[in-house]
């Protein structure tokens, strides 16, 4: 079993900061890659950013590039993802997950999900 909790959400003006954090349950967490993806109402959920488990691979969506961070600290099991300089458009339930599959951005290779954490950007 792999539990995934999300944290570090809340209300932002554009061009502000939060950090996310995604901690994962269990001795394993080195097992598995890690994505954030998120989404927004009426729409479907998208790939934000991807980290292997080594942490020698990171993978972004185009509309985040060069803003968002991902990170892991395996000694905390905890995955973060920074994010910087925060527009309107990513104002989202954000969510973490553990690859289980092979295609990290196919949300149907993914087994473990977190209950999402709630990023508000306003104008």
């Amino acid at each position: 079993q792999v539990q995934l909790v999300e944290s570090g959400g809340g209300l932002v003006q554009a061009g502000g900061s939060l950090r996310l954090s995604c901690t994962v349950s269990g001795r394993t967490f080195r097992n598995y890659d890690i994505s954030w993806f998120r989404q927004a109402p009426g729409t479907e959920r998208e790939f934000v950013a991807y980290i292997s488990r080594s942490e020698d691979t990171t993978e972004y969506a185009g509309s985040v590039k060069g803003r968002f961070t991902i990170s892991r600290d395996n000694n905390k099991n905890t995955v973060y993802l920074q994010l910087n300089s925060l527009k309107p458009e990513d104002t989202a339930v954000y969510y973490c997950a553990a690859l289980t599959g092979r295609y990290y951005l196919m949300r149907g290779e993914y087994n473990y999900w977190g209950q999402g954490t709630q990023v508000t950007v306003s104008s």
